[in-house]
């Protein structure tokens, strides 16, 4: 295992909510590819793949329980892929905190490939929160590339808040949900991008299971000449209902395009889609600089409202 330094707790606090590099219950720190820390509990195990780059995570059937699983980088030029895999037994109720960092000053570029697969037992509930964070003052890149996978048994719940909280140069997430028989998702994610950095989302949601239901919260910000492309889709596959909701801010020269896809293969599917994209009301912040903030201040305090 490797120590940390002051770089190191700096992101993981930022990422993971982890006061040097320590947590409450079960954890596992990766760093530059190998593990930083690690501690099991009586409820949550964490082991090692052996096949290839990751780790297993378990737990036991009714627990009430929390993990951590941050990443960090901060080696300039370093590229993964990881594969986590996620074992939540059946009445389980868990909080699982992910997150990487990426504090690169080199010239080469730094990237983070993470494949999370989740199989959520019958009647289990899991809240998800994953934040995505880069720094540095050199000319390397920050590149992540996540895919998330999750399968919902029965009765099984997921709640999942997943924010790009800015430095990241290129990104392309992949989320993919399976739902049985009365599961429930609920998909928020929060994206900021600047300069010229790139985004991409495609989230597929499948109905399939009787009395299932799916809703996805979109909120983005993009600055200066920064893209971002949503593909955000729900099938209802059996009675169920969808709600797939974007809302975007534009700003400078940036480029935003939102494809929201409802699809029903049943006659008892509800779905519905929303998307909006538009600039700053003028109203709003002619209302804050009444008040004494200035125009950037202003600007500031509504971006962070809109995306908290």
């Amino acid at each position: 295992m490797s120590e940390l330094n002051r770089v190191d707790t700096a992101l993981l606090e930022v990422v993971a909510g982890m006061k040097d590099g320590r947590a409450e219950g079960a954890f596992n720190i990766r760093k530059d590819s190998g593990c930083a820390g690690r501690v099991n509990t009586e409820n949550v195990t964490i082991t090692t793949k052996t096949d290839k780059p990751g780790i297993d995570i378990r737990f036991v059937p009714g627990c009430r329980d929390s993990c951590h699983i941050p990443v960090i980088i901060t080696e300039s030029g370093l590229r993964e892929t990881v594969y986590n895999d996620f074992y939540v037994g059946e009445g389980a109720d868990v909080t699982i905190i992910a997150g990487c960092g990426i504090h690169n000053c080199g010239s080469d570029a730094s990237e983070h490939d993470g494949v999370h697969t989740f199989y959520v037992g019958k009647n289990a509930r899991v809240k998800y929160v994953e934040k995505h964070y880069g720094e540095g003052d050199g000319n390397g890149k920050n590149v992540m590339n996540p895919t998330t996978v999750v399968y919902l048994e029965e009765g099984a719940s997921m709640q999942m808040d997943m924010s790009q909280i800015g430095g990241i140069d290129s990104t392309r997430r992949d989320t993919r949900i399976v739902c049985g028989r009365d599961a429930d998702v609920v998909i928020t994610e929060r994206l900021l991008t600047h300069g010229s950095q790139r985004a991409e989302s495609d989230m597929t949601i499948e109905l399939n299971g009787e009395n299932s239901r799916g809703r996805v919260i979109s909120r983005s910000v993009a600055k200066n000449g920064s893209v971002q492309v949503f593909r955000p889709c729900v099938v209802g596959n059996a009675k169920c209902f969808g709600h797939v909701q974007c809302d975007s801010i534009i700003m400078d020269e940036a480029k935003i395009r939102s494809v929201p896809e409802i699809a029903a293969n049943d006659l008892d599917a509800q779905l519905i889609h929303e998307a909006a994209i538009g600039r700053i009301a003028g109203d709003q912040l002619l209302k804050l600089e009444t008040l004494g903030l200035t125009e950037e201040e202003a600007e500031d305090r509504i971006l962070k409202g809109f995306l908290a």
